[in-house]
């Protein structure tokens, strides 16, 4: 009987380990419980688990003349169920555990790809809609910044068709003035600027309409003074004689 009385004892506080909080000391029906019964090995090993401070009343809830013990592992008991806990049967709870854990890796493993490739396609939706947005709030923004410079910006009489992109150029040299950009817009910079709105301009077409504007006074051209093999992007730079010029201020 001692020894049916250990072994049950020994059962209640590994459930009691295993999960973590307060636990019935008694089952219930089909409600859990650290110990099957009230009486035999069952209400011994109850009774010497409290004896011997194993585990530890939490509560107690009672329903007419029956009482319920809500129970929690002690710092003892732990101790206890390690003492005398068999080294196979822990062997063999890893095993197994490790068995189930193997099996069920293939499953884990596609449910996470699943889930992965699931959000994937939501941040890939969220981002197309946000950048299509986006798309659309800067082309209107273009647009109003194109209406405000017809407004303000004239282009001298007859320059229009001549250089359609003249107005984006005077602009953009507006803007940069105004927003207090250091130092002269050098040609490369303000090429670039226009390009967003004429992608068809060729730097020869740009050279010619910038000579016209410089001639009607729209804009000025200036020259680069530093040595010439410290030209950047050389390809953009007009030669007046024996001047390079590189830079166009208003």
């Amino acid at each position: 009987m001692a020894d049916k009385t250990t072994e049950t004892l020994v059962a209640g506080l590994r459930q009691a380990l295993s999960e973590a909080g307060e636990q019935r000391l008694f089952r219930s029906g089909k409600l859990p419980g650290l110990f099957p019964g009230r009486g035999g090995p069952s209400a011994e090993a109850a009774a010497r688990a409290l004896h011997e401070g194993l585990l530890e009343v939490v509560r107690t809830e009672a329903k007419g003349k029956t009482s319920t013990e809500w129970v929690r592992l002690t710092p003892r008991g732990v101790d206890f169920l390690h003492h005398h806990e068999s080294p196979a049967r822990v062997l063999e709870e890893l095993r197994q555990l490790l068995q189930t854990s193997h099996e069920a890796v293939p499953g884990w493993l596609a449910r996470m790809q699943q889930e992965m490739q699931t959000l994937s396609a939501r941040l890939t939706e969220d981002a197309g809609r946000w950048t299509r947005r986006l798309e659309a709030l800067s082309q209107r923004v273009d647009e109003a910044l194109r209406r405000a410079d017809a407004d303000t910006v004239q282009v001298p009489d007859g320059m229009a068709p001549i250089v359609p992109w003249a107005l984006e150029a005077l602009a953009y040299l507006d803007r940069r003035r105004d927003g207090g950009v250091a130092g002269d817009c050098t040609l490369p910079e303000l090429f670039a600027a226009v390009r967003r709105q004429h992608a068809d301009l060729s730097i020869t077409g740009f050279h010619d309409g910038l000579r016209r504007l410089d001639d009607r006074r729209a804009l000025r051209l200036l020259p680069f003074t530093g040595p010439s093999h410290e030209l950047p992007e050389p390809e953009f730079a007009l030669l007046d004689g024996p001047t390079v010029l590189y830079y166009v201020t208003r």
